[in-house]
């Protein structure tokens, strides 16, 4: 997650906001119909970055954090009082050098990561429990818990061996992103790095055999991130449907990680489903300002060596503080829903859901942390969905797809010839 920011420090500086400068940091007050009817529906969120804070000492997910600002958006009390059923807990790694070396970090990031998700679950197993299949979703959330699933954001830990997608796949992950800021050995992002350009236009070909595993094992194709023309590729290559775990629309504001109409309209039709990130730098165009930039860079210097709670909420006080000096427009909630209702209008309601990019950079004006999403049930019910189509919003529509992924999967498993059997010896 650090490099994450690193990666991109004018995002940081552009996209994140305090949560506790901006008013309305506690839940937001929802009718009663909303409230009733978010509280009956399964929801998801595609991108929780939350498991970058597992291992800082003393964090407890347990614990309500919200004191920690931008720090930490999600924890067990939030999601209680917001209604957040759960989502998918993102194993993150930042695009290295592409050196040997730098390919085998990220794979030993993203174990660390792996076992710091499936160590969480095994200390808290009255509160959560990991997901496998659409169909645990639902039994996990009625035996009261929350819903793990793991995703994977950036396949650069695979580089060094991408027959390692086996393994993760065996230990649960469910959702793989094919790049982060920056090219990588599978395919071309959306954000290259200064002088990269377009390398593969598209997916490489280790990127092509990366999506044909990914159908193999039943792993849910992730697009965010990644060029258009990759989404391209997939569209032509992949034989189920994919994802896009947090983008918005281009439409709305012009930016490489958002997605045009005319994609979007092909993701429908090709069976996909596009969750709304709320990273408030690609919903709107926010004025450069060099001495914020700065002060907000050197902050993130300071956050990088943060470990303690304590030590989280000191740097969300000075966060608050640059935000005084050097005030810029911040993306607002009614920002994010002009995205979500275009993407709806232009997809259809089976083909949208929420994916906002919690403890990455998501958050705005009035939807700057997890137990504040009722607050888009409750505008949806207003722009005249219904039940059914909120529902599938909010998680029916990534389970549906996640389940055609594991049923083609299935078939292809029910085809393969079986082994031969073993000679016998004497």
């Amino acid at each position: 997650m650090d490099d994450k920011h690193r990666l991109a420090p004018s995002l940081l500086a552009l996209g994140l906001a305090a949560a506790l400068a901006w008013p309305g940091a506690h839940a937001a007050e929802v009718g009663a119909q909303a409230r009733q009817l978010h509280q009956r529906i399964l929801t998801l969120d595609t991108h929780l970055d939350t498991p970058a804070n597992f291992a800082r000492p003393g964090w407890s997910l347990l614990d309500d954090h919200r004191a920690e600002g931008e720090y930490s958006q999600v924890d067990y009390p939030r999601m209680v009082e917001g209604g957040l059923d759960g989502g998918f807990w993102v194993i993150y790694t930042g695009q290295g050098d592409r050196s040997a070396a730098a390919n085998l970090k990220a794979r030993d990031q993203a174990l660390g990561r792996l076992v710091e998700i499936r160590e969480m679950l095994a200390r808290h197993p009255q509160q959560f429990e990991l997901a496998l299949t659409p169909q645990d979703a639902r039994r996990i959330v009625d035996a009261g818990r929350k819903v793990v699933f793991i995703s994977m954001e950036n396949a650069s830990p695979l580089a060094a061996d991408p027959s390692l997608l086996s393994f993760f796949h065996a230990q649960g992950v469910r959702m793989l992103g094919i790049t982060h800021i920056g090219n990588n050995e599978f395919g071309d992002s959306s954000n290259p790095r200064q002088g990269e350009g377009a390398e593969w236009h598209g997916l490489s070909p280790a990127g092509r055999a990366l999506v044909a595993e990914a159908n193999r094992l039943g792993i849910l194709l992730d697009q965010s991130h990644s060029s258009d023309a990759v989404f391209d590729q997939l569209i032509e290559l992949s034989a189920v449907p994919f994802v896009l775990s947090h983008s918005s629309a281009d439409a709305i504001h012009e930016n490489p990680r958002n997605i045009d109409d005319a994609r979007l309209r092909r993701l429908a039709a090709h069976g996909g489903v596009i969750q709304v990130n709320a990273f408030g730098a690609y919903l709107v165009e926010t004025p450069a300002n060099p001495e914020r930039r700065a002060a907000l860079d050197a902050l993130w210097d300071r956050s990088e060596k943060a470990a303690s709670p304590a030590q989280l909420r000191e740097l969300a006080a000075r966060r608050r503080e640059i935000d005084r000096r050097f005030p810029v427009p911040q993306a607002t909630f009614e920002d994010y829903m002009q995205h979500l209702l275009h993407i709806l209008q232009v997809a259809g309601p089976k083909h949208v859901g929420i994916g906002a990019d919690w403890d990455g950079g998501g958050g705005v004006d009035g939807l700057s942390e997890i137990s504040q999403i009722p607050r888009i049930t409750e505008r949806l019910l207003q722009a005249g969905y219904d039940e059914q189509q909120i529902a599938d919003i909010w998680g029916g529509n990534v389970l549906r797809i996640l389940g055609q992924a594991q049923a083609h999967a299935a078939r292809l498993a029910a085809q393969a010839p079986a082994p031969a059997a073993a000679a016998s010896g004497h």
